[in-house]
């Protein structure tokens, strides 16, 4: 099995340190999707304690889920032996001893019994607000935790004294997996495998990066050949219709109208559709970055998740084809289209990347697009535009390519800008720039180049 590395996080470990050690009571949520490392994140920051009970529950019945609490909470507790078997007069107990308890996977125990959250809240605010005591609550089912849990609605509203919402690691931190890459396979591996540790795990970095495509996701025994399958089936009822949502997206799809072309979807029901898959996180839509998230009727769909991308492009519908190619499947079906399915992931690394790269404060940065016009990466700044273009191909980028972004970055109209706004063109390549270009950006002031490296370094917490 891969070593199991536990890449950065620090916020979020001083984050809770810091709630542990608090003479107050503290109620923290941790959600995000799934295999992002929260499980390992709470282990972590209790490894060396030992007033901590880990409870990470199952689905089971409510009695048995109660009986596997008190076991792991005698064993830190000897104590609480003598306790009445209820999660109330438990958590009172916890409390009594300055405890740290973290419930692990809680929408199971949700699932059993309605009641549990209104209960927690009972017992918190008569007996745990005054105790020392720390209840983490940990999730990854994102709608049970937002209805549940950190909704108005919810009982446990207004108690929460930290959340920590994990998201992907960046691919500065993806480079930790895979120290002997090149930033160039760097960059493809986090296109393909995204910022999740579970997913990067599975990486040999002694061995080439297609090999390891090859035997993890390309091939029927892998780790993840079946994984976004899985977790679709464990979020949603009729996987189906948004399985063919997804390969349209996956197939380059953006708008509602091509979504439901290539997946036979009926335009009126796709919205709910699209909105599930964007609260589970799978998808996000996005709208050009001049314009309000709320006005704006110009959205665009894609996947949020590159393993999600990777698997519904090149596994999904094609597992015949896998098996009677054998070894050669990435050979055959990737590595021919590697460069264009990177491209997209490279523009978000790109814009990722753009406010550590430019020594101006960023209002936002995006995409934009206005008719045929369209700009790969759009900042918005105190002193005016940034523009940018990011070419992911073989062959150096030539000037042409910096009059053409010009002309497109001339058609933008930013009507909340500063009124003399300067303009900054900056351009991303994978393959370097020509001797001309070379020499315009040398001679002039509003022009800026960067190479793969430059992504794959910057420390960025976006």
């Amino acid at each position: 099995a891969p070593m199991v590395h536990f890449v950065d996080r620090e916020i979020e470990l001083d984050q809770l340190t810091d709630c542990y050690e608090s003479k107050t009571a503290d109620f923290v949520v941790i959600y995000g999707r799934r295999r992002l490392g929260k499980s390992e994140l709470v282990r972590q920051s209790i490894a060396d304690r030992d007033d901590a009970v880990y409870y990470q529950a199952v689905e089971s019945t409510a009695p048995n889920q109660l009986e596997q609490f008190v076991d792991v909470a005698t064993a830190q507790f000897p104590s609480l032996g003598n306790i009445r078997r209820d999660w109330e007069a438990l958590l009172e107990a916890l409390g009594e001893e300055d405890a740290v308890v973290v419930i692990d996977e809680f929408p199971f125990l949700i699932e059993e019994d309605e009641s549990l959250p209104s209960r927690i809240q009972r017992v918190w605010d008569t007996e745990l607000q005054e105790t020392g005591l720390t209840l983490v609550l940990v999730g990854s089912s994102i709608s049970v935790m937002e209805d549940k849990v950190l909704s108005g609605s919810a009982p446990l509203y207004g108690r929460r004294t930290a959340t920590i919402d994990l998201k992907p690691l960046s691919v500065a931190d993806t480079r930790q997996f895979v120290p002997e890459y090149d930033p160039e396979t760097v960059i493809t591996a986090w296109a393909i495998y995204g910022g999740t540790p579970y997913y990067l795990q599975t990486i040999d970095p002694d061995q080439p990066l297609g090999t390891n495509v090859q035997q993890a996701i390309l091939s029927e025994r892998g780790l993840l050949y079946s994984e976004p399958e899985f977790l679709l089936r464990t979020e949603l009822r009729q996987p189906n219709t948004y399985f063919s949502i997804l390969r349209a997206l996956a197939h380059g799809r953006r708008t509602p109208n091509e979504i439901a072309g290539m997946a036979g979807v009926d335009s009126g029901s796709l919205s709910t559709y699209l909105q599930k898959l964007r609260r589970l996180r799978l998808v996000e839509r996005h709208i050009p970055v001049t314009e309000s998230p709320t006005a704006s009727k110009r959205g665009r769909y894609r996947i949020a998740a590159p393993l999600f991308r990777f698997w519904f492009r090149f596994v999904y519908g094609n597992q015949d084809q896998l098996r009677i190619l054998g070894d050669d499947a990435y050979d055959e079906l990737v590595a021919p289209k590697l460069a264009d399915y990177v491209s997209p992931l490279f523009e978000r690394l790109c814009q990722q990347a753009l406010p550590d790269l430019v020594d101006r404060q960023c209002r936002a940065v995006g995409q934009w697009w206005f008719k045929e016009h369209e700009l790969d990466v759009l900042g918005l700044t105190d002193r005016g535009l940034v523009a940018g273009e990011c070419k992911f191909t073989s062959r150096p980028v030539s000037e042409g390519v910096l009059a053409d972004l010009e002309r497109t970055a001339s058609e933008v109209r930013w009507p909340d800008g500063p009124t003399d706004g300067e303009l900054l063109y900056i351009l991303f390549s994978r393959s370097g720039y020509t001797d001309d270009l070379q020499n315009a950006a040398n001679t002039r002031d509003d022009v800026l180049l960067f190479g793969l490296s430059d992504l794959v370094t910057t420390d960025s917490n976006s």
